[in-house]
């Protein structure tokens, strides 16, 4: 599992989770476009502070997507998870997995 500099192990909020397994299963997405997929799970009200959280952190990345003039506004901006988001991601969905597990006389069923 991956870990921090200090051994760590990074554990995802339920929102970065949400929205590195909707990066990791799809590709670049829009904030609103999560929103969306997310059936409620994602809010317009904070997906894009929640985005530049894990941005910080180096879990996602974005891109200012090219628009078409006349150029008006803010650009849109397109995210992807990064390498160490989605290694991040998969150690969450094995951590999730080994203690939800049921336990029976030592094995795992």
């Amino acid at each position: 599992m991956h870990s921090t500099e200090n051994g760590e192990f990074q554990k995802l909020s339920s929102k970065e989770y949400l929205v590195l397994e909707l990066l990791v299963s799809t590709g670049e997405m829009y904030g609103l476009e999560m929103v969306e997929a997310s059936d409620g799970g994602l809010k317009r009200g904070t997906i894009y502070v929640t985005l530049q959280r894990m941005a910080n952190k180096n879990y996602v990345e974005s891109r200012a997507e090219q628009r078409a003039t006349p150029k008006i506004g803010i650009p849109r901006r397109k995210f992807k998870a990064t390498g160490l988001g989605e290694r991040v991601y998969r150690a969450n969905v094995k951590a999730h997995e080994f203690f939800n597990a049921d336990f029976v006389l030592g094995e795992i069923i």
